[in-house]
């Protein structure tokens, strides 16, 4: 793969476990940036799963990290991560879910599954998102994309504030000025956003195991 290349450029049906935050790259394998810390804020014992019919995105970025915090039995863990950031962010269908199993009184498992944006003209608008990925597969389009560049020389909207500290500027990172990205299904350990409109918000509880996909 060339190191950088200019213009529309589509890479279909591919899955990322990238180790250098509603998604996206071209599937290269990048450096870890040693002490990283992604979210500024310890993230749970649990990964949760986000789908969505297409993500349209702005000024997207992505940079590696590692999400910190302790499991679900109190032990500290770490998690690889690909932090992908993006200025603006329109989201068509989002589901996301998230399982909590052995609910103690015999009730078992329990899955939180949260949808929005289900009308294509009312879709969920996010500022300033951070996502949080271990993988992803999608359709993508990347349009004026960089890759190879300086973690520290991204441009915006920048690296995660209050994480600077943690990531090395010379590191590897990767941007493009327009990413959309269709059929997606990812996992993640965290999401932060400046403001997230979820329009046509539905959130429901189910015993057992309910996830999007």
């Amino acid at each position: 793969m060339s190191s950088q290349v200019r213009g529309g450029t589509r890479w279909k049906r591919f899955a990322l476990v990238m180790v250098p935050s509603v998604v996206a790259t071209a599937a290269v394998g990048v450096g870890l940036a040693q002490g990283a810390l992604a979210a500024s804020f310890a993230v749970s014992g649990q990964s949760f799963k986000v789908s969505t019919d297409k993500l349209v995105g702005e000024d997207f970025v992505q940079y590696g990290s590692v999400a910190v915090g302790k499991d679900l039995e109190g032990k500290e863990a770490a998690h690889p991560v690909a932090v992908s950031g993006f200025s603006k962010a329109t989201i068509t269908n989002m589901c996301q879910s998230v399982v909590t199993p052995k609910v103690p009184f015999g009730i078992g498992n329990v899955s939180l599954q949260l949808s929005a944006g289900t009308n294509p003209e009312n879709p969920v608008v996010a500022t300033n998102l951070y996502l949080d990925v271990a993988q992803l597969d999608t359709d993508a389009y990347f349009e004026n994309i960089d890759i190879g560049v300086a973690a520290g020389s991204v441009g915006a909207p920048g690296i995660q504030p209050g994480t600077e500290k943690g990531v090395n500027p010379n590191g590897f990172a990767q941007r493009a000025k327009k990413a959309t990205l269709t059929d997606v299904k990812q996992t993640a350990w965290a999401t932060t956003a400046g403001t997230f409109k979820l329009s046509d918000l539905s959130l429901k509880l189910h015993k057992g195991v309910k996830e999007c996909f």
